[in-house]
């Protein structure tokens, strides 16, 4: 059993669509309940989406990139994209992808098929005001990081070399009306800036449906990623995902929820890492009792003895905390 025990809502013939991000197919910096759709599908339709790094190109030349390395779809975005248009966060995201028929109270499955490479480089950068430790490096720095898809390693530094492991670090559905045009930055209900590094090709998101299509939308691209991202960036590059949207009508998942091969993962997002650590415990505790069956009690005792919890990230104003369970404790499926 899944994360959440519903009915698939199958179409026809399913379809694989087709998204670069271009001027018209990204929004910079929010989610926004009132934004117009740039895709609209049908559940069980999967959608091969570009996306672009969180950066511009100036900011990527004068660290050290060929301006002929510079993407032109991001050099289009920033010269297409008017100010208007921008903020108030500072990710530029792919979409809104409409799903056809989803309304509040469904939940929206996300399968994670494949993540790709997209460039054969990376940046990570800290700046003061921004990271975990910003008053002991009251100063700006980044680092071009070349990647070798072939090895699948980050090449940091001689005689460094870090594994690369691709996710999205935003992936959310538009949140309520009320919440009007909300920041790209802090994760929430709606998922979005949740940097959390289980999200890798193989993993199934779950999000509530707050907006009337959902109205999906991906980027912040990582190349890898510590938990935590103290210094509040990854290995941050452009990538392509293939993800597959599955509609389930009925029933609204509480809050963002994955599942991976090996285990299932319940957050918490709050500006106060305890409190977030008590959101995403009483997310899994709810999950067992809905999906397992379990007493709240047990649930309670399972976690403890069997389930890891770990901090996603410390650095988007809402902490993110995750559990993580592994399905392997459940020895009658």
């Amino acid at each position: 059993m899944g994360l959440i025990g519903l009915a698939v809502a199958s179409p026809l013939a399913a379809k694989t669509h087709d998204l670069p991000a271009t001027p018209q197919t990204v929004a910079w910096g929010h989610y926004d309940a009132t934004s117009k759709p740039v895709l609209t599908i049908e559940s069980g339709d999967t959608v091969v989406v570009h996306t672009l790094l969180t950066n511009s190109p100036a900011g990527l030349e004068k660290a050290g990139v060929a301006p002929a390395d510079v993407e032109p779809a991001l050099r289009a975005v920033y010269a297409g994209v008017p100010a208007s248009e921008r903020g108030p966060g500072g990710h530029v995201l792919t979409g809104p992808i409409a799903i056809t028929g989803a309304e509040p109270g469904d939940t929206l499955e996300i399968r994670i098929l494949k993540i790709d490479l997209a460039i054969p480089y990376a940046y990570n950068a800290f700046r003061y005001g921004a990271g975990f430790l910003t008053d002991d490096f009251p100063y700006a720095r980044m680092k071009i990081v070349p990647l070798d898809k072939k090895a699948m390693l980050g090449r940091f530094a001689p005689g460094v070399d870090v594994p690369l492991r691709p996710f999205f670090g935003s992936m959310g559905v538009a949140p309520p009306p009320s919440f009007g045009r909300y920041d790209s930055a802090p994760p929430t209900i709606n998922g979005g800036n949740m940097d959390d590094k289980a999200l890798v090709a193989g993993t199934t998101l779950f999000l509530p449906v707050h907006a009337s299509g959902a109205l999906f939308q991906v980027g912040d691209g990582h190349a890898a990623q510590g938990n935590g991202e103290v210094d509040i960036t990854a290995l941050e590059t452009s990538l392509t995902g293939t993800l597959q949207f599955i509609l389930h009508k009925g029933e609204k998942a509480p809050y963002p929820r994955a599942e991976t091969p090996t285990h299932y993962i319940a957050m918490g997002f709050d500006d106060d890492l305890s409190n977030a650590t008590r959101k995403a415990l009483r997310n899994m505790i709810d999950f067992l009792v809905a999906a397992k069956g379990m007493t709240r009690d047990d649930a309670y005792m399972l976690i403890s003895v069997a389930g890891d919890v770990e901090v996603t990230e410390l650095v988007d104003r809402n902490k993110g905390v995750h559990v993580m369970l592994p399905k392997a404790v459940f020895t009658k499926r």
